[in-house]
Parts: C-alpha cells; sequence; structure tokens
C-alpha cells in the first residue's frame, strides 16, 4: 500500500480532477499519511467502501444476532487529568473549543469487516487488519461549483425526556456548536465565496446497538470557481483537519491535544473520500475501530468548551461508544 506524501496527494488529486477520473482518498488526522486509488486498483480483500452509495461492496447486508459488545472506558481520573489541563488551557484563552478524545477497549463477537457489512451508516470504510469507519458526519461536498459542510456537534441520548428540548436548549451544546459553525464558515471562505450557513442546529436520529441518539448538525455552503476540480487537492487540504473533530483556534488547540491525549489518533478523525469524476463527498472519521494486534479500540470524545462538566463529558465518551447495528 503506498503511501503518499501531502505534496504528492494534492498533485495526484489535481491531475485527476483536471481529468474527471474518480479516485478514493483517505487521510489520517495529521493529514501526512495518505491512502489513493483509482477505483480498478482497490482489493476488495483488503479495502471495502460505500461512502454515500459510492461503493466497490458486492456482498450483502450482514444480519448479526446477538451483538456481544463489552467496553472498558480509560479510567476517570486519567480523563479527568486530561480535562484539567484542557480546562486550564481554556481558562488561559488558548482554545475556545477543543474536541478531547480517548480509546476504549472493547469486546466483541464481531470482526471488523463484519461490523462493515452490518453496520448502518451512510459512510462506511474497512481496511485489512487496520480499522472500520461507519461515520455519520459529512466533512465536504462538492457539486455543480457549490462546496457544502455539515459539521455534527452535540449528543444526546433520545431515550431522556424531551431529549430534543434538552440538547437544543442546552448553553453549553449551544455555544460549543456556534463555535464550530463560526470556524467551518471560516474555513470554507479560505477556498470559497459567498459563504453562509443554509441551516443551523438540526436533529438527526441515530439508531445504535445501545439505543436511539440524537445528534445536531448545520449545514454550510459556498461558491467554488468553474475550474475548482483541477484544485482538488488545494482545496481538501486547505480545510484539515476538519473543525468539528480538532477546536478553535485551530492552530493553537491541535498544541494543546497532542499534549492532552494519551497517543496519536492515527486515521481516526481523519478524512475518507470519493470523486466521481463530477463531484465529490467525503465523510469525517468518526465512529472507529481501530486494531492493534489483537485488541480492538474505539476511539470516541466529546468537544470541552470553558462551560463543559467532566462527568457529562467523561458520559458523553462512553455514550458514543456504539456500533449501528440492529
Amino acid at each position: 500500500m503506498i503511501v503518499h506524501s501531502q505534496q504528492e496527494a494534492i498533485k495526484y488529486m489535481n491531475n485527476k480532477g483536471r481529468a474527471g477520473k474518480p479516485f478514493l482518498f483517505i487521510i489520517n488526522f495529521g493529514a501526512n499519511i495518505i491512502h489513493l486509488y483509482e477505483p480498478h486498483e482497490i482489493d476488495k480483500t483488503k479495502l471495502i467502501y460505500n461512502l454515500n452509495g459510492f461503493t466497490n461492496n458486492t456482498c450483502c447486508r450482514a444480519n448479526i444476532q446477538p451483538v456481544e459488545w463489552q467496553t472498558e472506558p480509560i479510567p476517570f481520573p486519567v480523563y479527568e487529568k486530561a480535562f484539567n489541563y484542557v480546562s486550564n488551557q481554556i481558562k488561559a484563552g488558548n482554545s475556545y473549543l477543543l474536541n478531547l478524545t480517548f480509546p476504549t477497549r472493547i469486546t466483541t463477537n464481531l470482526t471488523l469487516e463484519s461490523i462493515f457489512q452490518a453496520a448502518k451508516a451512510p459512510y462506511k470504510i474497512w481496511l485489512k487488519d487496520e480499522f472500520v469507519c461507519f461515520s455519520p458526519e459529512i466533512f465536504v461536498r462538492i457539486k455543480d461549483n457549490c462546496i457544502r459542510s455539515f459539521p455534527m456537534k452535540g449528543t444526546i441520548d433520545a431515550s431522556l425526556p424531551d431529549a430534543e428540548t434538552q440538547i437544543l436548549s442546552n448553553k453549553k451544546e449551544e455555544a460549543e456548536h456556534a463555535t464550530i459553525v463560526d470556524l467551518i464558515r471560516n474555513d470554507l471562505s479560505r477556498v470559497a465565496s459567498e459563504v453562509e450557513v443554509k441551516r443551523y442546529r438540526y436533529l438527526d436520529r441515530l439508531i445504535t446497538n445501545r439505543g436511539e441518539l440524537l445528534q445536531v448538525s448545520s449545514e454550510i455552503e459556498g461558491k467554488l470557481p468553474d475550474n475548482w476540480k483541477g484544485s482538488i487537492g488545494h482545496i481538501l487540504f486547505e480545510l484539515l483537519p476538519a473543525g468539528s473533530i480538532s477546536g478553535a483556534p485551530k492552530t493553537k488547540t491541535l498544541e494543546i491535544i497532542e499534549e492532552a491525549e494519551i497517543d496519536s489518533r492515527g486515521f481516526y478523525t481523519g478524512i475518507s473520500g470519493y470523486f466521481d469524476g463530477e463531484q465529490l463527498d467525503s465523510t469525517v472519521l468518526i465512529r472507529f475501530i481501530e486494531q492493534k494486534g489483537e485488541q480492538l479500540l474505539f476511539r470516541s470524545g466529546g468537544g470541552i468548551t470553558a462551560q463543559s462538566n467532566v462527568d457529562k463529558e467523561y458520559n458523553e465518551l462512553k455514550q458514543k461508544v456504539y456500533v449501528p447495528i440492529y
């Protein structure tokens, strides 16, 4: 499997875009490990994808019942130490919002490939012996000279009384979402004109093996020049990393993340996508299970602001450890 440098990737993407030739891309969180493929090059025994309908998967959806699922999250004191460090950085004015993430050990009767086949999610990707991702979150979509982003920020157990009202009226969640929308709007302005918020704080319902969740998203769009296909590489890397899984201001917040988290994220919270010759669709690599030897690690997290409560944030991290199999 060839790993490309950022400059190689930009050149590759721009050339394919200019020529109208399809390609698949997988980019890690640090944007320094990049896999690029033409569709005919992909070995389905090593990589399977279904990115909102762009797919090389020919198997029927697996029906796995019941799902065995045990989790071992990091101890609360470990999370609390990182949370306190981030909170102090926020109080010092070094960040306004930071997405803090950790791995949770999981034990399951499922393989990564069977999770790919059984999971219900708009974006799925399986890389043999490395990871499976079943993401609900769009990174960017580009079609007809229009670029759209759909940041997802805010999660609640849908079974709670008045869950919709709770999540939409929560001041901490509202401030966190507003910060991310402003960040994404600013990011899109780096590559597009006429950037505006088309929909603000709408709800998506996610069904999982552990119950239903509500997640809050917004839609932001801008206009690209007619020749955008020849600049696909420049556009994507100008927007990385995704604001919803890093924070604001982005550069300083990334430095804090590196200090606060216990290990490298790898491909978790990177992006993957597909260009079909005319349009591009992509996802943020969240809802992510990584394989390390015989161990499976489910990576999850949430946004920390000045209004965050450590107990609630720790519970959100655990709440997101699920598979959308039902």
